[in-house]
């Protein structure tokens, strides 16, 4: 395996990628840089020469703009920036210019410019104007995928005029990552989206079916002379005030922080967050969780969201990890009881360092530290309390090294460590990663080699695991397959700082897929999928499960997308997590799916999205059925306010899971009704592209109710229920809870109203409003009304948090400080 890694790597280092005639326009440098004003009148604009002639590539390829929605974009510099201005010719009354917050996409039009200093094809910066002068920037990753998470401070302004609309961008050279060399070359490419038809145009063609990154079919700036990376540092001083209130208590708390960020050199940057203040994150979207494994948060805090492409490599980076609940559980006597549990670590700083070089060649360390956390244990007896230590002094770290070449490939390596002070366990591990597109962009080979090493203190012990994968795919043309395997033995464990649901596992997958890339006579495109998978223990080597599935998608030349999919569990399945005992297995015997759904042109003032479906077993000892649909109405009410809706409803019957195990060992099953209702409301009014307010309420409500008789798991993974095993008696075989029941009533609710606004370029005030509600009982029977009257009951939470950050470019303050002097 080694030697023939090596093979491919000799081979497509040494390869070229094809060229392709790429579009290029020659700049001047501005003698007086242009007002950013919308009003293309400036000197600068009149010397420079047009980039025209855009090309569609969605929905169709190759289609030529017409003489009556032409685009012109003029380019010029100086020594602080580079500066943009867009032409877009259209009919006014058609333009639509939807008012959203910061790098949120509405129904409004907008004009893209793509720019890669480096020239590479790999490492691209987005900056997006909507017609309504809201703002967008991203990153993009290596995977292609953007990252919003990313922020940048630049200039920009929009004018509807008689004909079209016209931006004018600012990006200073502080925004972007260059070298110093004498004359430059940069690639670019820009982009106009059409709204109310979803086309979009780009000056240099892009061919989706070619299996390329948009980065390769990039055009060219030339002639950007003598310009110098200015010194990148920029400071994020604020403060926030927040006060709560529950059950009758009262608390407030103030905070003072900075986050800094500092160019290190032309192309690696500092990010660091000083006293760390993340209490505007938003609600996680809890549900009920009866499965084996736990569930999985997005990242709301914005220091974990920005800038972390390199740092997801090899999928080891969970950031939830960082100031989530704690590790350990205390240790408890007798008569001993927890009366304070910490809900999660407070973060004391953290910083990342990142960067990529001409050559191709990423580097990214990240490093956070979290404080010491106590738990409160109460003596029923005494009535004394104590403390212990449940999360001690702990640091983390990521390093990630990635060599990129030949404009399409890489190769990396990953390695997080984890370190615990006193007798708390530590962890690391180390993966290689390799992801190679041959010359022409059609087949790709991909592959790991990870492995772990974690260090239980309290019993000196170090045990150390492997997983690993191989891929081969073919990624361009209308037909396309893949196939891929991927193992992890069973002492394999990446969960101290990734996300890792299960291991000992030795899985086979494969699929095929026919796409469209050229709208047919109905349709605007179409895709389907067929997959195949085949999935064994990694020790003992033994069968698990198989599944087969299609999936197909389209869209209509209306703009109606529907689609569908079916999965079938072939035969007898057998799932060894599910009983929370290693070496145990519960069977089941062809599992079976499927849904469909359909959505309305989100252009319109109304829309929806409507999704359902169904799962049941063909198994003529079982009796199980599974239905639920949703439906996601929006109306835009006017530019300025939309409202989104969102019900889903779950009902299964039939289903069998874990309830408990015994004293004696036993694996205790119970046969259950399940159901679930979520409603949620998003709305948002926006004054104008810099301040508006926005509200964000869920309600989820889920019921579980098992039958009276509850099952023995046996040895050859069936369930019978002639064991003795009921509702009333469960408990008596529970020694540590004697009076446990497993069904359940569980209810939450959450609502957010925000207000905020950009005073300035790059600062913000930001005023929150928070309440939330829990109950989580017994009561299975009740239905919704009266579930949600014992909701009301419980005491509710209510925070209110004021926060601003302000931004500091230390070259404007350089500048300024320059002009006192002169």
């Amino acid at each position: 395996m080694k030697n023939i890694l090596s093979v491919f790597i000799a081979l497509l280092c040494i390869t070229t990628i094809s060229s392709q005639e790429k579009k290029f326009v020659n700049l001047k440098r501005a003698k007086i840089a242009p007002k950013i004003d919308g009003v293309l009148n400036d000197v600068a604009w009149a010397e420079a020469e047009e980039a025209k002639d855009f090309i569609q590539f969605r929905p169709d390829i190759g289609v030529k703009e017409t003489v009556d929605e032409r685009t012109i974009v003029k380019v010029t510099y100086d020594d602080n920036a580079v500066y943009f201005a867009a032409f877009m010719q259209d009919d006014p009354s058609k333009i639509m210019k939807q008012f959203t917050t910061r790098d949120n996409f509405g129904q409004a039009d907008f004009f893209l410019i793509s720019i890669n200093p480096n020239n590479d094809g790999q490492n691209d910066t987005e900056f997006l104007v909507f017609t309504t002068g809201t703002q967008a920037d991203a990153i993009v990753t290596s995977d292609g995928n953007e990252d919003w998470g990313w922020n940048a401070v630049w200039d920009s302004a929009v004018k509807i005029v008689d004909n079209g609309w016209v931006a004018e961008i600012k990006i200073p050279y502080s925004a972007l990552r260059f070298s110093n060399k004498g004359v430059q070359t940069w690639g670019i490419n820009y982009h106009r989206r059409y709204m109310r038809d979803n086309r979009q145009y780009t000056w240099n063609p892009i061919d989706l079916s070619s299996g390329k990154k948009i980065g390769l079919m990039h055009g060219e700036i030339r002639g950007i002379e003598n310009i110098s990376p200015p010194t990148r540092l920029s400071l994020y001083p604020f403060a926030s005030a927040i006060t709560r209130s529950f059950d009758g208590e009262n608390d407030s708390d103030f905070s003072f922080g900075m986050d800094i960020k500092y160019g290190i050199t032309e192309n690696f940057t500092l990010d660091a967050t000083l006293v760390p203040d993340f209490s505007q994150a938003g609600f996680d979207n809890v549900q009920l969780n009866l499965g084996p494994f736990e569930q999985e948060f997005s990242e709301q805090r914005q220091f974990f969201t920005e800038g972390v492409d390199l740092f997801s490599k090899g999928n080891l980076f969970y950031s939830r990890r960082i100031g989530n609940r704690p590790s350990a559980y205390p240790t408890l006597g007798a008569n001993e009881r927890v009366t304070k549990y910490p809900n999660n670590v407070k973060v004391i700083n953290a910083l990342k360092l990142s960067g990529r070089t001409k050559e191709g060649l990423g580097v990214a360390f990240f490093n956070a530290i979290t404080e010491k956390t106590e738990a409160t244990i109460k003596d029923n007896t005494t009535q004394n309390t104590r403390k212990e230590i449940v999360e001690p002094l702990a640091n983390y770290n990521i390093l990630v090294v990635d060599k990129q070449f030949n404009g399409n490939s890489s190769v990396s390596l990953v390695n997080t460590n984890v370190m615990r002070d006193g007798g708390f366990r530590d962890a690391n591990v180390t993966a290689g990663l390799f992801d190679i597109n041959n010359k022409k962009n059609t087949y790709n080979y991909e592959g790991a080699i990870k492995v772990s090493n974690v260090n239980y203190k309290g019993i000196d012990e170090t045990t150390t695991g492997v997983s690993g994968g191989l891929g081969f795919n073919k990624i361009s043309g209308n037909y396309r397959f893949g196939v891929d395997y991927e193992m992890a033995d069973k002492k394999f464990d990446i969960n101290d700082m990734g996300i890792q649901f299960r291991n000992n596992f030795s899985n086979f997958s494969t699929y095929a897929s026919y796409q469209t890339f050229k709208p047919t006579e109905k349709l605007n495109n179409y895709r389907i999928n067929m997959w195949f998978n085949y999935e064994r223990l990694f020790r003992p080597s033994t069968y698990t499960s198989k599944n087969i599935g299609i999936n197909f998608n389209a869209q209509t030349k209306k703009l109606f997308n529907f689609g569908g999919n079916i999965n079938w569990e072939i035969g007898k399945q057998f799932d060894y997590w599910e009983p929370r005992t290693d070496g145990r297995y519960f069977t089941f015997n062809n599992g079976f799916n499927m849904n469909a759904w359909i959505g309305t042109n989100r252009a319109k003032k109304f829309s929806f999205m409507t999704r359902q479906g169904f799962a049941t077993l063909f198994d003529k000892n079982r009796d199980v059925f599974v239905h639920f649909w949703a439906v996601d109405p929006t109306i835009r009410i006017s530019d300025k306010f939309s409202l989104s809706y969102s019900y889903q409803y779950n009902r299964g019957n039939g289903g069998r899971g874990y309830v408990a195990t015994a004293d004696n060992d036993d694996i205790i099953f119970g046969e259950r009704l399940q159901k679930t209702i979520e409603n949620s409301i998003s709305g948002t009014y926006n004054f104008n592209s810099f301040h508006g307010l926005s509200l964000t309420f869920r309600n989820y409500w889920s019921s579980v109710d098992y039958d009276y008789d509850l099952f023995s798991l046996e040895n050859d993974g069936s369930t019978i229920n002639n064991t003795g095993y009921n509702l009333d008696n469960i408990g008596t075989f529970l020694s540590d809870n004697p009076n446990f029941n497993p069904n359940v009533n569980f209810n939450t609710w959450n609502l957010d109203f925000r207000y905020s606004w950009q005073f300035a370029p790059g600062s913000q005030l930001t005023a929150l409003y928070r309440n939330s509600l829990f109950n989580f009982d017994n009561m299975s029977k009740e239905n919704f009304f009266n579930s949600i009257d014992t909701l009301f009951n419980q005491p509710i939470e209510h925070i209110f948090s004021l926060r601003m950050v302000y931004y500091i470019d230390y070259n404007n303050v350089k500048n300024v400080f320059k002009k006192k002097n002169t």
